[in-house]
């Protein structure tokens, strides 16, 4: 694995655990070799976490919007720095870049960009892994929602399981080793036989 985006919030949140984690992922995909491919911004935990792994001698590619560049929020001093017309091509650039994808604690945008790519891989348009990491417990109500998606049969069993969770990223790195994404589902169900 070559390359992992990584999802946060572009702010630091209120609990310390927060910003460790963000700097622990950065430091482990660097110590790794892996490329860290983020949304570009020098605030918040994207900040953290692009500072730990340059710190850590990787790389960091940044994608951005010019709306955000020009709102001084880019962070210049990354390996690359992409700035792109749209949110949609920030996003798309991002998948086209990585092999993986993490979410870290953050707000709705993350929530956008991990729910997005994850529809992504059911529709069959990617086969690369998708993990959440849960840290200080951040996701424990998004993980409870999820298994009742799946308990009311909104979310297939195998790709509820494709959601790989870990509130350590050396447990959700070793899970991407051993990750077969699941047969794509375009199905519709509805209830006839």
């Amino acid at each position: 694995m070559k390359s992992i985006c990584v999802y946060c919030g572009s702010n630091p949140g209120e609990d310390p655990a927060f910003v460790d984690t963000a700097r622990g992922v950065g430091r482990t995909l660097a110590e790794r070799g892996i490329d860290v491919v983020y949304g570009g911004g020098r605030v918040g935990l994207m900040g953290e976490l692009a500072d730990a792994a340059l710190e850590a001698g990787g790389r960091v590619i940044g994608i951005i919007p010019e709306f955000l560049a020009l709102k001084e929020i880019a962070h210049l001093d990354l390996t690359e720095l992409h700035v792109v017309q749209s949110m949609h091509a920030r996003k798309a650039m991002m998948v086209q870049m990585s092999q993986a994808f993490i979410a870290l604690p953050g707000g709705i945008g993350t929530m956008e960009e991990l729910f997005e790519v994850w529809t992504w891989a059911q529709l069959g348009h990617h086969t690369h892994p998708v993990g959440l990491l849960n840290a200080a417990g951040y996701y424990d109500d998004l993980i409870s929602f999820l298994d009742r998606m799946t308990h009311e049969r909104f979310l297939a069993e195998n790709h509820r399981r494709s959601l790989m969770i870990a509130d350590r990223i050396d447990t959700l790195l070793a899970a991407f080793e051993t990750y077969h994404a699941p047969p794509a589902d375009v199905r519709i169900k509805t209830g006839q036989t």
